[in-house]
């Protein structure tokens, strides 16, 4: 049988092995082409990435929303193995896998080797910190659930001690932020992409809710300072500049602050440093400002990759150098025919390349001539958390342009998770999980407060 294997379960990646599964497994599929299909992973579970903002602040439980990769393979007929990728041999279409370590470092599973016909690389991207001096030591990332978990823990322990703290004034001086109003407690978030602007909202939703169980006795407002910092000249710069200017207007009624054209130059504990000479006092620093492909794609057997590593792709998502290997997602280059810039790494690109490579693999198997893959922009959407969404819809969605926020901005933006829910379970049980987290978020608060 052709074996495929899909390394990283995101959300292409996992999309896509459990289509294949469901139809070329042996087990689903009694007659015509069969396959083996085999998704590979570092972690064993997964969350869909856009929801870890949500995670940070505590109004998202992962652990209710995280999927077992063993089970959803053993549900749609694919296998799956835990592992780093570690190592690539094309001529022999083998790769390697790392060893796997438990909670207390013991092995759990040896380095492996598994051999490919058709290897589909979907490993996503990580923080880029652009070698900015203290950024990686003392700020924290969000590529990960332990790493969103970490930032809520801090956040909460950070309030609660903030309330027991003798607050004295801090003057002004020259080249530093700090005022006589200074908040008992500040957050600072550096870049104002889609991340940093949604983490900023729903901090301060965080905030109200911990002062409204007793967590802490400060105001969720004045006490406790959310400071969003980018280097450009307008947050949300990848977005049309009317979504752009109608988000900030929606943060800074929310009580944001938003520091425009500033580049960091430094973070050190307790504080940024910009290139312009101010000082911002961080007492959490998080680092949203941008992302690059992880650094393995650089070491992977000759392929070709550009400056921010991603693999190089043609339309039909080949690498350049190998007909067998295919890229999709955040970790590749795709070309955009009629734009300057590649496919922009979002979900709803890793989506719709998943999906075309459902039939372009089928084509594959056929000995047939593989189609061109054109990504259709359908709009983006920011979430503000229960307060408000906005965002702009394009194209096939209403064949124009057109800008939206308030309820059914909101709506869209739960749609494209239910929409991902989908796509793994089907729509019957996308709607049981639905009517499930109404059920959950009727008997919790509305944040998680520990």
């Amino acid at each position: 049988m052709h074996r495929f294997i899909v390394v990283g379960g995101g959300a292409g990646g996992l999309e896509l092995a459990t289509r294949l599964g469901d139809r070329y497994s042996p087990h689903k599929n009694k007659g015509g082409v069969r396959a083996q299909v085999t998704l590979v992973d570092r972690n064993p579970t997964h969350i869909w990435k856009p929801l870890l903002h949500e995670v940070a602040a505590g109004s998202m439980d992962p652990f209710t929303q995280e999927l077992e990769y063993a089970a959803q393979a053993r549900w749609h007929g694919f296998e799956f193995q835990q592992g780093d990728l570690t190592g690539l041999d094309r001529a022999n279409k083998r790769l390697t896998l790392g060893t796997v370590l438990d909670d207390d470092g013991a092995e759990l599973l040896p380095a492996r080797e598994l051999e490919y016909d058709t290897l589909i690389i979907a490993i996503g991207s990580t923080t880029a910190f652009f070698g900015v001096k203290g950024a990686p030591e003392f700020s924290l990332a969000l590529d990960t659930v332990s790493q969103a978990e970490r930032f809520r823990k801090r956040l909460i322990a950070a309030c609660m001690r903030a309330e027991h703290q003798v607050h004295e004034p801090v003057e002004s001086g020259p080249g530093t932020s700090s005022t006589s109003t200074e908040p008992r407690i500040q957050v600072a978030i550096v870049g104002g992409g889609a991340t940093g602007v949604e983490l900023s909202a729903e901090l301060r939703n965080t905030a109200q809710v911990l002062s409204a169980y007793g967590l802490h006795k400060l105001d969720p407002r004045h006490d406790v300072g959310i400071v969003l910092i980018e280097a450009g000249p307008r947050i949300l710069p990848a977005l049309q500049e009317r979504v752009s200017t109608a988000t900030a207007e929606l943060l800074t009624k929310l009580g944001v602050k938003l520091m425009i054209g500033e580049t960091v130059a430094e973070v050190a504990p307790g504080m940024i440093r910009t290139a312009s000479g101010k000082t911002v006092r961080a007492d959490l620093t998080v680092w949203a400002a941008g992302i690059k492909a992880p650094a393995i794609l650089s070491a992977l057997d000759g392929l070709s990759v550009n400056r921010l590593g991603q693999l190089i792709v043609r339309r039909t998502l080949q690498t350049e150098v190998d007909d067998n290997i295919f890229a999709l997602g955040d970790c590749a280059a795709c070309p955009w025919p009629g734009n300057e810039r590649n496919v922009p790494p979002r979900a709803q690109a890793a989506h719709q390349q998943a999906s075309f490579l459902m039939k372009a693999l089928a084509a594959r198997l056929e000995n047939k001539p593989l189609p061109e893959f054109t990504y259709r922009d359908f709009g983006s959407l920011v979430s503000l958390g229960h307060f408000s969404a906005v965002g702009n819809l394009m194209g096939g969605v209403i064949g124009g342009n057109m800008l939206i926020e308030g309820l059914f901005a909101r709506f869209m933006y739960m749609s494209l998770y239910r929409l991902h829910i989908a796509a793994l379970h089907g729509y019957a049980r996308m709607v049981l999980d639905t009517f499930a987290h109404w059920l959950r978020r009727t008997t919790l608060p509305r944040v998680k407060l520990h």
